[in-house]
């Protein structure tokens, strides 16, 4: 069956004018000119000591570059990215006619701009529309099944100026071009990598007990090994240290057990996938 849900939180950010794509390739962390129409790319936009500040699939049309990005935070990158277009033919605006809808169990047949989501092969399809597709699931349906996935989504899952994309799985989920050249945050992401520096991982949770709230700390023998980020029905996410994983911790109220999902690479150090 193909599930379809709205996503109200989420917002259309549109990048137009000649330059737009050169524009972004130069600032955020992925390949922008591999979008095309039927294939976006997940990209994040970094400070320029590499932590997260937001993240958004970006589609190409004929026009124009649009970001299906979270709705509270496109004041901020219009802000942020206005800063570089210097002499570049570049716009920047919000696109409230087009609303965020996801599938996932097959490929909708509805109008919009449709593309798979890029950073697992058959996971879901991103949907930007003007119309209102017949919805068959929730949000809170699709929040279920990322999280089973251990896809982090924005904000709810990883901290502004804190975060980086390694412990978070854009390596693996094909949000990270090692090759494209130079954007801002470039220096230490690809430092973090090639040293093996990262210490700590967003690993999906199954929750024993009561939901903790985002931020709570995990706790192993008492000892803060990692915090609680979104969760939902017995299952989460939690920023643990890698020598955590396969532990018996406890958050809150709640008992964790770390679920390390196939995709996801580890140190040989790390505990085995489970």
């Amino acid at each position: 069956m193909i599930n379809l849900t709205p996503l109200p939180e989420r917002g259309v950010l549109a990048v137009e004018g000649h330059d737009r794509v050169a524009f972004l390739q130069g600032l955020v962390s992925n390949d922008i000119e591999a979008a095309a129409p039927g294939h976006a790319v997940w990209a994040a936009l970094l400070t320029a000591q590499g932590k997260w500040l937001a993240d958004f699939f970006v589609f190409a049309t004929a026009d124009a570059l649009l970001l299906d990005c979270e709705a509270a935070q496109i004041p901020m990158l219009i802000q942020r990215l206005s800063r570089y277009r210097l002499r570049m033919k570049a716009t920047l605006r919000a696109e409230p006619a087009l609303q965020v809808h996801v599938a996932w169990g097959g490929q909708p047949n509805v109008g919009g701009v449709l593309a798979p989501d890029p950073r697992l092969p058959d996971f879901a399809w991103r949907i930007l529309t003007a119309e209102t597709p017949d919805a068959n699931a929730t949000p809170d349906d699709w929040d279920q099944y990322r999280l089973t996935a251990g896809l982090p989504d924005g904000s709810k899952d990883m901290e502004s100026d804190r975060s980086t994309l390694l412990e978070a799985g854009f390596d693996e989920l094909a949000g990270v071009s090692w090759s494209k050249g130079c954007y801002m945050g470039q220096e230490l992401t690809a430092r973090t990598k090639y040293r093996g520096l990262v210490k700590r991982r967003l690993v999906p949770v199954a929750i024993d007990g009561a939901l903790p709230p985002p931020g709570t700390p995990v706790l192993r023998d008492g000892v803060d090994v990692g915090t609680m980020r979104s969760g939902r029905d017995g299952v989460g996410l939690a920023s643990l240290r890698l020598d955590a994983l396969g532990a018996s911790l406890r958050c809150g109220e709640a008992l964790l057990t770390s679920r390390i999902p196939g995709w996801m690479r580890l140190p040989e150090t790390a505990a085995a996938p489970r």
